[in-house]
């Protein structure tokens, strides 16, 4: 049997970069699913917050549902500051605005940590270091 030899030019991709390409465009639907997550998160937490500022009626069908949805995202938050009462039910509550904040910063976070295991080519290394 004989074999031929393959010569491989500088710009195919290789066994090792398929793989690598692969796996990174894995990590990416995975940043894009976190960023869904949050957004979805964040807009939800967005209309409890604007709800509540503009006293909306809490037995409205929406209103109650946006509520019900958001309840469990803002109550490990409850507490920490009080919530004022703004003059005729009108409320302004700083645990939706720290969810917010947290659910944004633990988004970023998982991305960053996602970051840390996205296989690196060897051209990326050095763009990397010359950008540092």
């Amino acid at each position: 049997m004989i074999r031929k030899a393959v010569v491989v030019e500088d710009n195919t991709p290789t066994i090792d970069s398929t793989t690598s390409l692969k796996t990174k465009k894995t990590i990416f639907r995975f940043y894009q699913v976190v960023w869904y997550i949050l957004g979805t998160i964040e807009l939800l937490l967005a209309f409890r917050f604007a709800l509540k500022l503009l006293a909306a009626n809490p037995y409205s069908y929406f209103t109650n549902f946006i509520y019900s949805l958001s309840y469990p995202l803002v109550l490990p938050f409850e507490g920490i500051l009080r919530t004022p009462y703004i003059t005729n039910g009108y409320i302004f509550e700083w645990s939706t605005l720290i969810a917010m904040a947290v659910y944004l910063v633990v988004a970023y976070l998982i991305v960053e940590l996602l970051q840390l295991i996205k296989p690196v080519s060897p051209e990326e290394v050095e763009e990397g270091i010359n950008e540092e």
